[in-house]
């Protein structure tokens, strides 16, 4: 049954509160369980910031795609964007346990990051399915980036964090290519580079608040 523009926001609301209260449950387990008994302090601390950026980028990306998905008329396409979420939950979960895990918490200004990705991903599917589609792509493409980058930056020793981030990569690349596949635009020059500047501002901050 197709719910009411009403119920969409409702919907969209109790996601918004589990995401931001910690309510979050992944379907699946952690690509590799374990504690951080193995890093020193400073190697905890490290990781202890690149999991919070990881973390802050699940936040938005359940309002982003919350977001499109209220955008779209398209049935088919709100069906993929629920689906991407779900599996953005996992993340969203397996980050805040690792967190706890290494001592350290969320970002205090996911709310701050919640709502303006709200409105990013509604401003982009007002613009039309295909740009919406576009829209995700790019997103996707850049976190696969900043992804690969943290491989590197992550303690050798860090075999949990590690593991995540590995498995976060392979899913990202996943919803980048499913969103091409299903008629993504690419966006044009300015745009791209809009959002990379907009990526690091928010992960430059991320990493210490």
């Amino acid at each position: 049954m197709e719910l009411s523009l009403v119920d969409r926001w409702l919907c969209g609301a109790e996601v918004a509160l589990r995401t931001l209260s910690g309510g979050s449950r992944a379907d699946r387990p952690a690509p590799l369980a374990g504690g951080a008994d193995d890093l020193d302090a400073r190697q905890k601390r490290i990781s202890g910031a690149l999991m919070r950026v990881n973390h802050v980028g699940e936040v938005c990306a359940q309002a982003l795609y919350q977001a499109q998905a209220v955008a779209t008329a398209d049935p088919q396409l709100k069906a993929q964007m629920a689906q991407a979420a779900r599996e953005e939950v996992d993340h969203l979960a397996w980050t805040e346990e690792r967190l706890a895990q290494l001592g350290d918490r969320p970002s205090l200004l996911n709310p701050l990051w919640y709502g303006g990705a709200f409105l990013i991903g509604l401003a982009a599917g007002r613009l039309g399915d295909r740009v919406s589609l576009g829209f995700v792509v790019e997103t996707e493409r850049q976190v696969e980036r900043h992804l690969e980058s943290h491989l590197e930056r992550l303690p050798a020793n860090d075999l949990a964090s590690r593991a995540i981030v590995g498995q976060m990569r392979l899913d990202e690349a996943a919803h980048a290519a499913a969103a091409q596949s299903a008629g993504g635009i690419e966006l044009p020059a300015p745009v791209r580079g809009a959002m990379r500047l907009a990526a690091r501002v928010m992960t430059g901050t991320a990493h210490y608040i």
